[in-house]
C-alpha cells in the first residue's frame, strides 16, 4: 500500500484510532530521512569545532602519499634529534654552520653561504681554518641556537617561500638523508607517524646512487636497495600497516639529468619490486628543466625498457606555460601539482576523464606562493569535472604539517561531500604504481575501514564519538586552523 492510501485510510478513522495508527505507522514505516554517512558529514561540516573536525579527519582512513620527498617529508624534530642523539646517529659526530663571513679563502665557493649547514665531522675537517671557524658541533650549539635551526628547517616565518625552500631549506638537511646507517630508520619513524593518521601507502622520491656509508664514501644501488628491502621487511615496519615503493627522482634541471634517466630507467628494472617509477623534480623557473628537453631521452628508454611508470612535477608556477602538456607527451601518468592547469584549456580538456591523475599539495602550494588565495586552487575544480586528484604532503617536516591538515583544508575551503572526501584517498591507491595484487589488497582494505569509520562516527552520536579521538596535532594545523589541542608531531616516536 501506497503512502499516500495508508495516509487516506488512518485519517477516515475515528480521532483516537487515527492518532494510534499515526504512532504505529511512524514506528514501523522506513524513516523518510534517516542519517546516512553523507548527512552526517554534511552535520559535521555545518556544526563541528575546529578541533572536533580535526579529530574527525584524522581519524579518517587514508590511501596513499604518492607526492612525498622522502628528507622533506619527515618531522624536523626528527632530524634534529638524529645530528644530536648519539644513540641514534650511531656516534656520529657533526659540525653545523653558526655564522657566514665573506673569506677569501678558495675552499668557500664550494659551499653554499647557508646558515646552519650540517656537515659531517670528516668534510668538517677539510675545510680551511678560516671555514672551519663558522662551524660548531651540533652538540654545541645554545638553546636559542637550536631552536633557531629548527625553524630554519621549517617555512614557519614570515616572508619565507619558494626562494628559502628550494635555495637554503633542502641544503640544511645535511647528510643524514643520505646516510645509509640512518636513512632507512627515519623512513620507519615516519612510517608510524603515517601509520597514526590511517595512511595505507607512501610512495617516496629517491635517489639510489646518492647514498654514502658514515665516511661518505658511496654506497652500490644494489647495495642500496637489499638495505631498504631487509629494513622495511622487518617486523617494526610492518607494524606500522604502511606499505612503501620508491620512485626514482631526477633533478631535471642538473646538466647530466638525460645521464640520470638512463640510469633510472636501468634501475627500476632490474628492482621493480621495491622501485615502481620515474620522477623529474626542482623549480620549473630554471628554464634549463623544461619537460620538452627531455622528450628524446625518454623515448629512447620507452624503446629500451617494458613500461616504467611516471609522475612528474609540472605546473608549478605561477603563469601559464606548456610544461603540464609537455610532460603528457613524455608519457607522464601522473601530474605533480599542477597548478597552472586551468590556464592551459587545451590540456585541461585532455585530462578531464581520463586516466592521469593530478597530485594535489594543498599545504605546499600555499606556503610556497603558487596559490596564496584557496579560491584561486584549481583543486575543487578538477575534482568535479572529471579530472582524477588525490592530495599529498609533499614536504610536510618542512611545512610543519601532516597528512591531516591536507584533509582539513581540502574540506573546510572546498565544501566537500562524503563522497568526494573518500574518493580522493580510493584515487591515490587506482593511480598508485603498485603492483595489482597489492593495490587490490590495499584497496579492499581502504574500503572495509571506510565501512568501520561510518559505523563509529557518521552516525547522529558524532560529537560523542569525536571526543575519543586523540590527534596528531602539527603547528600548522594549530596556526591555520585556531585549534586548542596541544602540538605533538615533533615529539612522537
Amino acid at each position: 500500500m501506497s503512502f499516500l492510501a495508508c495516509l487516506l485510510r488512518v485519517t477516515a478513522l475515528a480521532p483516537r484510532v487515527r492518532h494510534l495508527s499515526l504512532l504505529v505507522f511512524a514506528l514501523s514505516a522506513p524513516a523518510l530521512h534517516a542519517a546516512t554517512p553523507a548527512t552526517v558529514f554534511d552535520d559535521i561540516k555545518a556544526r563541528a569545532t575546529p578541533d572536533e573536525l580535526y579529530r574527525l579527519l584524522f581519524a579518517l582512513p587514508k590511501g596513499g602519499d604518492l607526492h612525498h620527498h622522502g628528507g622533506g617529508a619527515v618531522p624536523m624534530e626528527f632530524v634534529v634529534d638524529y645530528y644530536t642523539n648519539p644513540a641514534r646517529n650511531r656516534g656520529q659526530k657533526y659540525y653545523i654552520r653558526t655564522s657566514v663571513v665573506p673569506t677569501a679563502d678558495a675552499g668557500a665557493a664550494a659551499l653554499p653561504d647557508v646558515l646552519y649547514h650540517v656537515v659531517r665531522e670528516g668534510a668538517w675537517k677539510t675545510f680551511s681554518p678560516s671555514i672551519r671557524a663558522q662551524w660548531k658541533p651540533v652538540t654545541d650549539l645554545t638553546s636559542a641556537e637550536k631552536a633557531a635551526w629548527i625553524s630554519s628547517l621549517k617555512l614557519d616565518q614570515p616572508g619565507e617561500a619558494r626562494d628559502e625552500f628550494f635555495e637554503k631549506t633542502w641544503w640544511r638537511l645535511g647528510p643524514i638523508f643520505g646516510d645509509i646507517e640512518l636513512a632507512p630508520e627515519l623512513l620507519v619513524e615516519n612510517m608510524k607517524t603515517f601509520g597514526r593518521e590511517g595512511v595505507r601507502y607512501l610512495e617516496m622520491q629517491t635517489i639510489p646512487a646518492g647514498y654514502t656509508d658514515r665516511d661518505g664514501r658511496p654506497i652500490p644501488a644494489d647495495e642500496v636497495y637489499r638495505i631498504f628491502r631487509e629494513r622495511l621487511a622487518q617486523p617494526d615496519a610492518l607494524a606500522t600497516g604502511v606499505t612503501v615503493r620508491f620512485q626514482i627522482v631526477i633533478i631535471r634541471f642538473l646538466p647530466r639529468a638525460e645521464e640520470a634517466i638512463r640510469g633510472a630507467f636501468a634501475f627500476i628494472d632490474a628492482h621493480r619490486d621495491l622501485f615502481v617509477g620515474v620522477n623529474m623534480a626542482g623549480r620549473e623557473d630554471n628554464g634549463k628543466g623544461q619537460a620538452a628537453r627531455f622528450t628524446s631521452v625518454f623515448r629512447e628508454m620507452q624503446a629500451k625498457y617494458p613500461r616504467i611508470p611516471l609522475a612528474i612535477h609540472a605546473g608549478e608556477s605561477d603563469e601559464a606555460n606548456a610544461n603540464i602538456r609537455d610532460t603528457l607527451l613524455l608519457g607522464a601518468d601522473r601530474i605533480g601539482h599542477g597548478v597552472n592547469i586551468l590556464k592551459d584549456p587545451a590540456t585541461y580538456l585532455l585530462l578531464r576523464n581520463n586516466r592521469y591523475l593530478v597530485e594535489i599539495n594543498l599545504v605546499s602550494n600555499r606556503l610556497l606562493e603558487y596559490v596564496t588565495d584557496p579560491a584561486q586552487h584549481p583543486f575543487p575544480v578538477l575534482l568535479r569535472t572529471g579530472v582524477p586528484v588525490c592530495l599529498n604532503t609533499d614536504d610536510r617536516g618542512m611545512w610543519d604539517s601532516n597528512f591531516t591538515d591536507e584533509y582539513f583544508t581540502a574540506v573546510k575551503n572546498y565544501n566537500l561531500s562524503w563522497a568526494e572526501t573518500i574518493s580522493l584517498a580510493r584515487a591515490s591507491l587506482v593511480h598508485s604504481f603498485l603492483d595489482e595484487a597489492t593495490k587490490a589488497r590495499l584497496l579492499a582494505d581502504y574500503d572495509k575501514a571506510v565501512a568501520a569509520y561510518e559505523a563509529r562516527f557518521l552516525t547522529p552520536e558524532w560529537r560523542t564519538a569525536a571526543a575519543a579521538v586523540t590527534p596528531v596535532v602539527s603547528n600548522y594545523g594549530k596556526k591555520a586552523f585556531n585549534l586548542t589541542a596541544p602540538v605533538n608531531l615533533g615529539d612522537l616516536r
